[in-house]
């Protein structure tokens, strides 16, 4: 077969787009200068993604997950053991130089999710996706065929993964695939037609969940083509672009309906006879734990398939009270966006706890999860958001009144009544609101403390809130916030270091008080260190000249008595010269530096 050169090529896509799309689009050919060749210092310089940086412990995922994800407490330890062990396990490999293929059977962890809607699925492994660093692609198994052409390919959610990655392919090796509603290609038992189709996208799923190579390059697509023009130009040569899957992850979910009667039809069956325990009434998610592949082959899946998915994690369905908790979650994105959503406008909205308690109840009766908690409330606020932007309005209290009587409510804003129990109900709210984060950064303050490596005072556990209720975020983006500033003045003590030689250790109180003093009196972080200078450096060097000492630990009882600081310390040199243990000569010498001391510099 003779293989076409690089004008035919393009001849042939140029022909097919003037067919497709007439003259509306043509291929212009760039002029191609020569490539220079690289130094070997720049070769030196370039990226090398041949490891993956990954050190997460499965608790430490699972402190993040708690943060976003209400109840599910089963799926997040599993998802975050085999997650966090699929990832090490690769990081093992590379640092120890090992060959992955060095030994038969090894598994990959993908997962199948089962569990009904809204409850979470989605949201979680976005969550740790991203919290890993890895890309992500999702994907809804209804949408595929086997072959590509009806629908799209299963391959191409493995490129998209390069798509995600900017391109590139070393980063895409290590991603995760997540496809959607992957009950809906399960087989009927003694079906054809359909069937057909959906048996063949199972076993199209076979290889890429295991380990092949997806070419980049896809049959008739001209994009891919032209690309492959291109790349010709630039080196001269016929570069092979493809993707290994051996390390990339599949996870796959669906609500699986009707998997309950198969499994109760199963532990029935082997219940009968004398000694059988048999359970009347058991909850769903209870009788869900217990599927087996058996189970899920009855339900329509071939047998090779579900052997490529060794972890099973099944989530629970959420109660009217976990709804609630969802809404009272500071990190929930529903309460966010729509806060959000009037922000845009300028209007600050916040929502009363009774009112969060009727729109949970209302979701709950709509039997679709967490997503019901999205229709209830647009259906509650749409009024408001449609109206209250064309007026003066700017704070916008969402009471029990305005979720049982929206247009009666914004009618009566609109005609000028109630306007000041308006006020009145959302400062009512604002301090409730306030107060409710305030318990939730105590009840959870060692958690957050050792996954932002920030104390959580009381100060700045007010800090972070004021914060957060001034900027529409998450928690973690508010804590993040002071962070920043409290690595700003830590950086003080590295500062007087390099100035001075003497090593000072800010406490956390008097941290804690140059940054309220900073914030109430607008003093910047120069101003404070040449602040701490005029009263420090000075006596902390000649205690250092008579002591040996160069450590010394400011607190904020030093910061407002910095004499009286110093006189302490040299009066605990005094006691322990009385043991022997001090450097000092004698009282003497003790007392001549505390006169030096009273009497400053120019002594």
């Amino acid at each position: 077969m003779n293989i076409p050169n690089p004008k035919e090529i393009e001849k042939e896509i140029a022909d097919f787009l003037s067919k497709k799309y007439g003259n509306q689009v043509k291929i212009v050919s760039p002029i191609v200068m020569p490539q220079e060749k690289k130094t070997e210092e720049e070769k030196k310089g370039d990226v090398n993604r041949e490891s993956i940086n990954f050190d997460l412990k499965p608790e430490e995922l699972i402190a993040y997950l708690d943060q976003y994800i209400i109840k599910q407490n089963a799926a997040k330890r599993i998802l975050s053991t085999k997650i966090c062990t699929h990832f090490n396990r690769i990081r093992h490999q590379q640092r120890n130089d090992l060959d992955p293929g060095g030994f038969h059977g090894q598994i990959k962890n993908n997962i199948i999710m089962i569990g009904p809607t809204g409850v979470g699925k989605t949201f979680m492994i976005k969550l740790i996706a991203q919290k890993i660093g890895v890309p992500f692609v999702k994907g809804d198994a209804t949408k595929f065929s086997e072959t590509g052409y009806v629908g799209g390919d299963v391959e191409d959610l493995v490129r998209d993964l390069v798509r995600e990655s900017d391109n590139d392919i070393e980063l895409a090796q290590y991603g995760i695939i997540y496809i959607d509603e992957i009950d809906k290609i399960a087989s009927s038992q003694g079906h054809y037609g359909a069937d057909v189709s959906r048996t063949g996208v199972q076993r199209a799923l076979l290889k890429p969940m295991e380990e092949t190579e997806v070419e980049m390059k896809v049959p008739h697509d001209p994009i891919s083509m032209i690309q492959e023009v291109e790349q010709f130009r630039k080196t001269g040569k016929r570069e092979k672009r493809s993707i290994n899957t051996k390390n990339i992850l599949f996870i796959v979910s669906g609500a699986f309906s009707h998997l309950q009667e198969i499994i109760k039809k199963r532990t029935m069956d082997q219940g009968i006879g004398f000694g059988a325990r048999i359970t009347l009434s058991e909850d769903e998610s209870d009788i869900l734990r217990q599927t087996r592949s058996e189970d899920l082959i009855e339900f329509g899946f071939e047998s090779e398939f579900i052997g490529r998915l060794p972890v099973k994690s099944v989530f629970e369905k959420l109660t009217e009270n976990d709804l609630y908790e969802i809404l009272v979650n500071p990190n929930n994105p529903i309460i966010l966006s729509k806060r959000l959503d009037f922000a845009t406008y300028g209007i600050d909205v916040r929502f009363s706890d009774e009112a969060l308690k009727i729109m949970a109840k209302r979701a709950c009766r709509e039997n679709t999860g967490a997503r019901g908690l999205v229709s209830v409330i647009e259906q509650a606020l749409i009024a408001f958001e449609t109206r209250l932007p064309s007026t003066k309005i700017k704070q916008f209290p969402v009471t029990t009144e305005v979720i049982d009587n929206p247009e009666n409510t914004l009618n009566r804003w609109l005609s000028g009544e109630g306007i000041t129990e308006k006020d009145e109900d959302f400062e009512v709210i604002l301090t409730e609101c306030r107060s409710n984060l305030i318990d939730y950064l105590r009840n959870n303050r060692k958690k957050l403390s050792e996954q932002y490596s920030l104390p959580l005072s009381e100060y700045r556990i007010g800090r972070i809130a004021d914060y957060y209720h001034a900027n529409v975020v998450e928690i973690g983006t508010a804590i993040a916030e002071i962070r920043s500033f409290y690595d700003q003045v830590k950086r003080i003590e590295i500062r007087f270091y390099n100035k001075h030689d003497l090593n000072i250790v800010l406490e956390e109180d008097a941290i804690d008080f140059i940054s309220e003093h900073m914030e109430k009196q607008s003093l910047n972080i120069d101003q404070i260190y040449h602040k701490l200078s005029d009263d420090f450096e000075y006596g902390l060097k000649l205690l250092r000249e008579k002591t040996g000492k160069n450590r010394f630990f400011i607190s904020k009882y030093a910061l407002e008595n910095p004499e009286a600081y110093l006189n302490q310390i040299i009066t605990n040199e005094l006691q322990k010269h009385g043991t022997g243990d001090s450097s000092l000569s004698n009282d003497a010498e003790l007392s001549d530096l505390l006169s030096c001391l009273d009497a400053g510099p120019e002594t």
